[in-house]
């Protein structure tokens, strides 16, 4: 215990003495986050290689104490020198992308490199709900882990104090975890990291006079992602295994939220946007500070109950409890953020809108074959006539080359209704009509105006390149004639 208490103390004392350090020379040379009015929302050019400070008072601690300490505890640090490496990797990886940028690809191989050798380091996903099995699919899941929770820490940082204090929270949930369950060498391997996060939130906590950078929030997410993984080989139930996931929930529902947005609106998923929890937290009018002081209050409870769910995993009336409590609350939390992405989405499954988008599209797929198939322009005519209500319209008239159609409910150009004039090249045109109850159609109208618009132009095309073969004046297309 003793021990553990001077890693801890010393780590503190490292990274509070090496942080301003580290801050004042990358200033000095420019190295430096600055504001842009948007997503990066501090005042002030900041330094932002905070990592270096952490990752230096981490590693000098082991070499530190053991000076200072008359008890001998090196064979309890088997886990932390076995992970080392992988550590230095990941370092790497986001210390070269503050100093010199890095393509999204050359990060990822990075990252991937560093997960590799975590897994060869004994930092791997055997059990699965109490089924142990060392499976080929035990790599590509811990190395999906491990990039999951390395760049959902690099994502929450976004604001002063939020990715080390979050950080923070979820290192001593598992360093009470480990001293709950007796792992110590888990043990040993955590404490020193919150001693790291708290001596650095000294200065990162709002306002900030340095940030973590890539090599701080890459580092911290894929060390506690390998703590977690630690965490659960000596579970056997699902519960048990689930909570790492908890104590780790504020950055993977982050990470996950961020995903499936960009997803629903087609956007790249590695692209940057001012959706995160944060930033709707401040779109909500709090300050940085206590939008960050909400989060960690959200971080603690979520310990709380990862804690909890690790002790009663064995009572299936506790576990399920708090299982039920955990998703409430994030249900809540997601729900007071107020992603419109997500309502619409729940609007569109829940209400039917997806299901009538879906009969709408199919419907639309079949037209545009028959017409793709239909060897005269009136008999493309009648199928559209026939076609339009599905979609909320109705064919008014067709003109082409002098000749003219009008449909059934022509009388509807002179109700309420309005009109849409759709140009089918040269002097040719159709009009459609939209009563204004059409309203259950509206997700496929926009497709099937354009693809009406597609096909006739295209048959108009071929019939005029057929009669132009025929005769160098070109005739009507197709005689008057009204397709009622």
């Amino acid at each position: 215990m003793n021990s553990l208490i001077w890693l801890g103390c010393v780590s503190f004392a490292l990274s509070l003495i090496l942080t301003p350090i580290f801050r004042d020379i990358f200033r000095s040379y420019g190295m430096v986050d600055h504001p842009d009015g948007g997503r990066k929302i501090h005042k002030f050019a900041i330094p932002r290689v905070g990592g270096m400070a952490i990752a230096l008072s981490y590693v000098g601690c082991f070499f530190v104490v053991p000076l200072l300490s008359k008890n001998p505890f090196e064979d309890q640090l088997s886990l932390v020198w076995n992970v080392l490496p992988a550590f230095g990797v990941i370092f790497a990886v986001g210390l070269i992308d503050d100093l010199f940028g890095l393509k999204p690809w050359q990060k990822l191989f990075g990252q991937i490199a560093a997960a590799g050798l975590a897994y060869a380091a004994g930092v791997r996903i055997v059990d699965v709900v109490g089924i142990h099995a060392e499976s080929w699919w035990s790599l590509p899941v811990t190395i999906l882990w491990l990039l999951t929770c390395t760049n959902a820490f690099n994502l929450v940082d976004g604001m002063d104090g939020l990715a080390a204090g979050v950080g923070l929270f979820a290192t001593l949930t598992i360093f009470l975890a480990a001293v709950l369950h007796g792992n110590t060498p888990l043990a040993m391997a955590t404490f020193p990291l919150a001693g790291c996060l708290l001596g650095f939130l000294c200065y990162n906590f709002n306002p900030a006079t340095i940030f973590l950078g890539d090599s701080g929030a890459l580092l911290i997410g894929f060390i506690l992602g390998c703590f977690g993984v630690v965490w659960t080989q000596k579970s056997a139930t699902l519960l048990g295994m689930t909570a790492p996931l908890m104590a780790l929930s504020l950055p993977l529902a982050d990470v996950g939220l961020a995903v499936l947005r960009r997803a629903l609106k087609r956007q790249p998923i590695f692209s940057a946007d001012r959706g995160h929890i944060h930033h709707r937290l401040l779109d909500r009018g709090l300050t940085p500070k206590r939008a960050v002081l909400i989060l960690y209050g959200i971080c603690s409870l979520v310990a709380v109950l990862s804690l909890t769910a690790n002790m009663v995993e064995n009572d299936n009336r506790l576990s399920a409890f708090v299982i039920v409590l955990f998703y409430a609350v994030a249900w809540i939390g997601i729900q007071y953020l107020g992603y419109a992405e997500f309502s619409v989405a729940g609007r569109m499954i829940f209400r039917g809108d997806f299901q009538r988008t879906l009969k709408g599209r199919m419907e639309l797929t079949a037209l545009e074959k028959q017409l793709s198939d239909a060897k005269t322009l009136e008999r493309c005519w009648e199928m559209a006539v026939e076609a339009a209500p599905k979609f909320g319209f109705y064919c008014v008239r067709m003109e082409v080359s002098g000749s003219r159609f009008e449909g059934p409910e022509s009388r509807y150009a002179a109700q309420d209704a309005w009109i849409c004039r759709i140009p089918l090249g040269g002097v040719a045109f159709i009009e459609l009509a939209r009563n204004t109850e059409a309203a259950a159609q509206a997700f496929v109208a926009a497709p099937f105006a354009d693809m009406i618009q597609g096909r006739f132009s295209k048959r108009i095309e071929q019939l005029r390149d057929e009669a132009a073969k025929v005769s160098p004046v070109e005739p009507n297309l197709a005689r008057s004639e009204s397709a009622s």
